[in-house]
């Protein structure tokens, strides 16, 4: 391991699993598949409920976002997330499809990578999605994009107004 680092994960799902139930119980599931090949969870947020980005006729999404620790390094991380998917049937067909489960490694602590090769930190659409925003300002509050230089709560006044992000009570 690198030594403590920040890893924030973010957990997604709008389709139901013939094995692992709702939404909700699948993204519940998924966090439980984290633990079981290695991953320390060190923080959770609420599920929020959240329309698609772009919006379309699809289910909304149940996220949320955890923050872990981990031996693997960020791309080894990657990989892992991309198998979990394939375990809950997360099938890639078309750019923001509907799906079963969505793990996006959205920073690893402060690594920038924005190109060539994979993976690239922080995530590339994170600061412009309040499913990510939302849900991270739960468990980091003071968190600052590494890119970009940006406190969380800036980043969540710049959301475009189309966007619906609400804690699930």
């Amino acid at each position: 391991m690198f030594g403590f680092v920040m890893i924030i994960i973010a957990i997604g799902s709008n389709l139901p699993h013939p094995e692992f139930g709702t939404p909700m119980d699948v993204c519940n599931a998924a966090i439980k598949a984290l633990e079981d090949i290695g991953c320390r969870v060190l923080n959770r947020s609420r599920w929020f409920r959240s329309a698609p980005v772009p919006v379309s006729d699809q289910p909304d999404f149940v996220n949320g976002v955890i923050s872990v620790r981990t031996t693997l390094k960020p791309a080894e991380l990657l990989v892992t997330l991309h198998g979990i998917e394939g375990r809950f049937d997360r099938l890639r067909s078309v750019p923001n499809a509907a799906r079963t489960l969505d793990l996006d490694l959205i920073a690893y602590d402060d690594l920038i990578n924005e190109g060539p090769g994979d993976p690239l930190l922080p995530h590339p659409r994170m600061a412009g999605r309040a499913f990510v925003l939302y849900p991270l300002r739960d468990i980091e509050p003071d968190w600052r994009h590494p890119a970009l230089g940006i406190p969380l709560a800036k980043l969540i006044e710049g959301l475009p107004d189309d966007q619906t992000c609400h804690p699930i009570d």
